[in-house]
C-alpha cells in the first residue's frame, strides 16, 4: 500500500519536470538557431545562398572568413574593439574597486547619499544623455579617439560595477582591516595588499560582465568613433549590412567573427558569471 503513493509522487514529479523542460528547450532553441543559421550561411558561397538560403551547406567553404577579415576590414574593427574593451575593463576595475572600498568599508558623512547617487546612474537610459555626451566628447577633443570611447564605457558602467563590488566588500570582516591599521598599514596599503587580493573573485566577475558590455555595445562607439578606420566590431557589422547587402555569406562571416570572442568568454566563464551575480546578496 505504501509503494503506490510513492510511485504517484514520482510520476507527478516527472510530469512537472518535463512541463518545465519543454518550454526551456524551445527557448534555448530560439536562441541557438540564429547562430546556427548564420554559421550555415557563412559556410556557403553567394550562388548557393541565392539558390536556397535555408538549406544546409552541402559544400561548405571557409573563404568568406578571410574575405571578411581583410576585404570587409573586420581585422581593423577587431583591433579597435580589443583596445577599447581591455582599456575600459582595466579602468573600470580600478575606479569601481576604489569607490567600493570607500563606500563599503569606511565610515564618513554622506556615505549613504553618495552610494545612492551612484545607484541613480543605473536608472538613466543611455539614449537620454547621448546629446550632452557627444558635446562633452567634442569639448574635450576626444572625438574619434580610443581614450574617448574608453572613458565613455567607463562612465556608463561605473554605477553597476560600484554596486556589485560594494556588496562584496561589505561582507569582508572588519577585523582584517582593523588589524592592518593596528600594524601601521596606510589606506593605500590596505587597498592594494588586502582589498584587491580578497576581491579577486568579484573583480573577475566584473571584468567578464564589462567585457561583454563593451564588446557588444553599438550606440556609444557609433557616436564617438565616426571615422571608418576607428569603428568597433559591432559598428562594422552594422554598417556592412548596407555596404555588402548583396553578399550575405560575407556579412554572415563578419557576424561570426564579431560574436565569436564574446561567445567564448561567456562559455568559458559562465559559472563564474552566474556565481558572481549573487556575490554579496547574503550578508555573512
Amino acid at each position: 500500500m505504501s509503494v503506490q503513493p510513492a510511485q504517484k509522487r514520482r510520476f507527478k514529479f516527472d510530469i512537472g519536470k518535463w512541463a518545465l523542460l519543454i518550454p526551456l528547450s524551445l527557448l534555448a532553441f530560439s536562441t541557438i538557431y540564429p547562430l546556427i543559421f548564420t554559421l550555415n550561411v557563412a559556410l556557403k558561397n553567394n550562388r548557393d545562398y541565392i539558390v536556397s538560403r535555408f538549406a544546409l551547406s552541402l559544400q561548405p567553404t571557409l573563404e568568406n572568413f578571410p574575405r571578411a577579415w581583410s576585404h570587409a576590414n573586420m581585422g581593423t574593427y577587431f583591433w579597435n574593439s580589443f583596445i577599447t574593451t581591455v582599456g575600459a575593463v582595466v579602468l573600470l576595475g580600478f575606479v569601481c574597486s576604489l569607490a567600493a572600498y570607500a563606500i563599503g568599508t569606511m565610515r564618513f558623512r554622506f556615505r549613504g547619499l553618495l552610494f545612492l547617487i551612484v545607484l541613480m546612474g543605473m536608472m538613466i537610459p543611455p539614449q537620454v544623455i547621448m546629446v550632452p555626451l557627444f558635446k562633452t566628447v567634442i569639448d574635450l577633443h576626444l572625438l574619434n579617439t580610443h581614450i574617448g570611447l574608453i572613458l565613455a564605457y567607463t562612465a556608463f558602467a561605473i554605477p553597476f560595477g560600484t554596486f556589485m563590488l560594494t556588496a562584496y566588500y561589505s561582507n569582508i570582516p572588519k577585523e582584517i582591516i582593523e588589524a592592518a591599521k593596528i600594524d601601521g598599514a596606510s589606506t593605500w596599503q590596505i587597498y592594494f595588499r588586502i582589498m584587491i587580493p580578497l576581491g579577486k573573485p568579484a573583480l573577475a566577475t566584473q571584468a567578464i560582465i564589462n567585457t561583454l558590455f563593451a564588446w557588444n555595445e553599438l550606440l556609444i562607439p557609433l557616436l564617438i568613433m565616426q571615422k571608418r578606420d576607428l569603428r568597433t566590431v559591432m559598428v562594422g557589422v552594422a554598417t556592412l549590412r548596407g555596404e555588402h547587402s548583396a553578399d550575405m555569406p560575407l556579412l554572415a562571416a563578419a557576424i561570426i567573427v564579431g560574436v565569436l570572442p564574446v561567445l567564448l568568454v561567456f562559455l568559458l566563464f559562465q559559472s563564474r558569471l552566474t556565481s558572481g551575480m549573487t556575490m554579496g546578496a547574503v550578508k555573512s
